[in-house]
């Protein structure tokens, strides 16, 4: 079990390499390049280009490059020896497109990323022609939205004809990154390819009537699905040459980084649920079966290791929390201490941060809702603790749907680190919660490279025992649920829920009468 293996993770603001080695179960190398910071000639915020038109997110694929070199040069310049990384394995940020043309140049000289909002037409225009949102269900596994590749793909479709016609291949950002490794493979996998919105998780198959809604011959510029838990090919020669890679240094197929993600948090087998904190929050489950959500709110993802992810995306997360940070000039750890000043349910306030166009639920024109609120509640104690609770509450509104039980939930993401998050997290979804140290997807990354060569070198170790030696909790951080505010959210998740479903013009329970039983 000797030797080095490597993951890369490709991310909207960044790039960071993990390499790992087996014999002593450590992370033996970790570096990273900030977008914006280290490579200021692409002239990026986030890692977007920047001066764009309202909805659209978009970065230059070569920026990404520059970044793998830059990494791949600190490796070759540290301790670790780069000839003995036996295998490297890419997360990439999911659903962002990237063309190239048979050479292997882009035909379309930026990539579209998970969080344009500028296909919302595009969406409904699918959406229609396959028959509505039930069909498209049927189809291809989730319903058509703007993060996903499909609307990215129409929108070239309409107005660059030009560069589609050129195009040859299309790729998500992983396989892009697999394509540039090995100098000329080009395939996709299940976990990523989920996120396509043409290719049905639970069945294997292309959707034809998406396919063809969107251009009689986009299935000839697909790439073929090949399973995740392979290798694809060897690094280049050219890049062996180039940074000292051994010759025979393998590929594996690689993912999108939630589902690496899972990986690095141990989330291998039933039960456990990944929770991530970030500007955008994530909650998602490793499953024996596939779970297609007939609302199409829970995306229906395949995962890294031949199983399913079932994954809930909120657009709203820390951004509200940072805002409410900004505004009162406060810190993490005063807000801590504020929070603590109001009772949870914060009696019978309630926040819906929808700040932005929100995913889970679908309202790209969302706007935040303030409920229960009297002309003498907007005190920085009320709007810190409505916050706090609104954001876990929209969390778990979408998460409910999902047909599992947390064993455990495995905090990742800065928002991690606070007592006040962890504790309210346990108590709304009823499970012990604990933040995750480490790398996350490209420790995930590195670990699944390890098992993939692993498992093709005659090894029968299993994932998860693999996984368990780097997986590290700040148990400093665990919490348990309360009862006594178990009770208390059971009422006030109610409460959103209704509230939630009122504002979109749906049937839902009457919300002031919950208040009132919530007080």
């Amino acid at each position: 079990m000797d030797g080095f293996y490597a993951g890369l993770d490709v991310s909207t603001q960044g790039t960071k390499l993990v390499v790992i080695d087996l014999s002593s179960s450590e992370v033996v190398f970790v570096d990273a390049v900030n977008y914006d910071t280290d490579l200021p000639q692409y002239n990026t915020k986030n890692g977007v280009n920047q001066n764009q038109a309202e909805g659209v997110s978009e970065s230059d694929p070569k920026m990404w490059i520059e970044a793998i070199e830059r990494v791949f040069t600190n490796l070759k310049e540290s301790d670790v020896s780069i000839g003995e990384v036996r295998c490297i394995s890419v997360s990439g940020q999911q659903h962002g497109l990237v063309a190239i043309d048979a050479d292997g140049n882009l035909t379309r000289p930026v990539s579209k990323l998970w969080n344009d909002f500028s296909t919302l037409e595009e969406c409904k225009i699918l959406t229609e022609k396959v028959g509505g949102d039930e069909a498209m269900i049927r189809e291809v596994g989730n319903t058509q939205r703007t993060g996903y590749t499909a609307a990215k793909i129409f929108h070239m479709v309409r107005y660059e004809p030009e560069n589609y016609a050129k195009t040859k291949t299309l790729f998500l950002v992983h396989n892009y990154i697999n394509f540039y490794l090995t100098g000329d493979v080009r395939i996709m996998e299940p976990g990523d390819a989920s996120g396509l919105a043409l290719w049905h998780p639970g069945t294997s198959k292309w959707s034809k009537s998406t396919l063809e809604a969107i251009a009689p011959d986009l299935a000839k510029k697909l790439p073929e699905i090949k399973p995740s838990d392979q290798s694809i090919g060897t690094i280049s020669s050219n890049l062996a040459q180039q940074f000292g890679f051994a010759s025979d240094c393998k590929i594996d197929a690689g993912t999108g980084d939630n589902m690496y993600g899972a990986v690095g948090t141990g989330n291998v087998e039933p039960g456990i649920v990944t929770i991530s904190l970030g500007t955008s929050g994530t909650a998602y489950t490793m499953m024996e079966s596939p779970f297609i959500d007939p609302k199409g709110e829970i995306a229906a993802f395949c995962d890294s290791t031949g199983h399913w992810l079932p994954l809930l995306c909120v657009s709203n997360l820390a951004n509200g929390y940072n805002e409410i940070l900004k505004i009162h000039d406060i810190s993490h750890d005063e807000f801590d201490e504020i929070v603590e000043k109001t009772p949870p349910g914060n009696n019978g306030k309630v926040l819906i941060p929808w700040y932005m166009g929100e995913r889970t639920p679908d309202v790209p024109q969302a706007s935040p809702v303030y409920f229960g609120f009297g002309l003498d509640d907007f005190t920085q104690e009320n709007l810190c603790r409505a916050v706090l609770e609104g954001h876990i509450l929209n969390l778990y509104d979408g998460f409910k749907q999902m047909p599992v039980e947390p064993k455990e939930i495995r905090l990742t993401g800065g928002l991690s680190k606070s007592p006040v998050w962890c504790q309210t997290i346990a108590d709304i979804f009823e499970a012990a919660a604990v933040p995750v140290e480490g790398e996350g997807a490209a420790l995930g990354a590195a670990l699944h490279a390890a098992w993939v060569w692993q498992k093709e070198n005659g090894s029968n170790i299993s994932l998860t025992e693999l996984v368990n030696p780097f997986v590290v909790f700040d148990e400093s951080g665990r919490k348990i649920p309360k009862l006594e505010n178990v009770q208390v959210y059971k009422k006030q998740k109610e409460l959103f829920s209704a509230l939630s479903a009122r504002v979109r013009g749906q049937k839902g329970a009457d919300p002031f009468a919950l208040r009132n039983e919530l007080l």
